[in-house]
């Protein structure tokens, strides 16, 4: 599954591997390959995804998440279901990709919590950098309608936090 609902972008598997080989030192991935050797999970890239539902807003979201303003981002639980996807988990790394497929942020998953969708709190809203709680849910709300779902105050959401670990 990619986060807010976009699809894995990877128009170049050799970009993708080659802002891995770089990022991998400042997530403290590999640091025992001297002594254990590599393993395939510290070879191959973690998965790589864009933020948003177009070109515009995958654009600004990932400029938020440079900017350091954006910090979090919240999933409809219903969408892991029924790809029959695992949540992610604190520790997980994800390539966050600008509109073109070019890779531009390592993050790591800081914290996560299912939680309904009329509990979400101001500050965790803020930590999305796109507004206050109102500006939040209705944006969301929105986002969702517009691919078929249709979400109350009770409907189960994953939020998640993250930090950039590397920055290319």
């Amino acid at each position: 599954m990619c986060q807010d609902g976009h699809m894995d972008t990877d128009r170049s598997g050799n970009r993708l591997q080659e802002f891995w080989a770089l990022a991998r030192g400042p997530a403290h991935v590999g640091d025992l390959d001297v002594v254990l050797g590599r393993s395939w999970g510290e070879s191959l890239a973690p998965p790589a995804w864009s933020f948003g539902g177009s070109v515009e807003e995958s654009d600004a979201l990932l400029a938020l998440v440079l900017a350091k303003r954006k910090t979090a981002i919240t999933e409809l639980l219903e969408e892991y279901e029924q790809d029959g996807e695992p949540l992610p988990r604190k520790g997980d790394l994800s390539i966050i990709l600008d509109a073109e497929g070019v890779p531009h942020a390592l993050i790591r998953t800081t914290e996560v919590v299912v939680v309904p969708f009329g509990d979400v709190t101001p500050e965790q809203a803020a930590a999305e950098g796109e507004g206050d709680l109102e500006a939040w849910r209705a944006s969301h709300q929105a986002f969702w309608k517009s691919q078929g779902y249709v979400v109350g105050d009770e409907t189960l959401v994953v939020w998640e936090r993250f930090t950039v670990v590397y920055r290319g």
